[in-house]
């Protein structure tokens, strides 16, 4: 009973310490991003990479993503009728449909993203507001974070 008493107690000592070094650091992130002055920086440190070679690594990474994989064999199913005569045909349709509507949502994303952007940039005070709603957002998931309990 004792060896299961220590375990235990290390295991909470171990999540109050990741927890509150969680905690910290959101906190540092919120600072840092109050006492930022001046536009966003962006840059582009990297080498430029064509066009063929971002779509090649979107294509990757959401190939690669298992949690797109769970969720076409989790929610899919449901909608494939049990006397169907070609299920995996039927659940190949539902995918390409879901994809399609998904790359629609995504270029309607990038491109507001584009129009966007320099209007944004363009604005120190809407660059102010973002800093301190980002921080905000730090501050707030940080003390969640610290009220959680085990």
């Amino acid at each position: 009973m004792t060896l299961v008493w220590q375990r235990s107690c290390a295991s909470a000592v171990a999540f109050s310490a990741i927890k509150y070094a969680g905690v910290a650091y959101l906190l540092l992130i919120a600072w840092k991003t109050l006492e930022e002055k001046g536009p966003l920086k962006i840059t582009f440190d990297s080498p430029a990479r064509t066009d063929r070679d971002v779509i090649l690594h979107a294509i990757l990474v959401n190939i690669l993503n298992p949690k797109l994989s769970i969720f076409f064999f989790a929610f899919l199913p449901q909608f494939i009728d049990r006397g169907e005569n070609q299920p995996a045909l039927r659940m190949l349709e539902l995918s390409l449909v879901f994809m399609a509507m998904t790359f629609v949502v995504f270029m309607a994303y990038g491109v507001f993203a584009a129009r966007v952007r320099d209007r944004i940039l363009s604005r120190p005070d809407v660059l102010k507001w973002m800093r301190r709603s980002f921080a905000a957002a730090f501050v707030g998931v940080g003390v969640k974070l610290a009220l959680v309990q085990r």
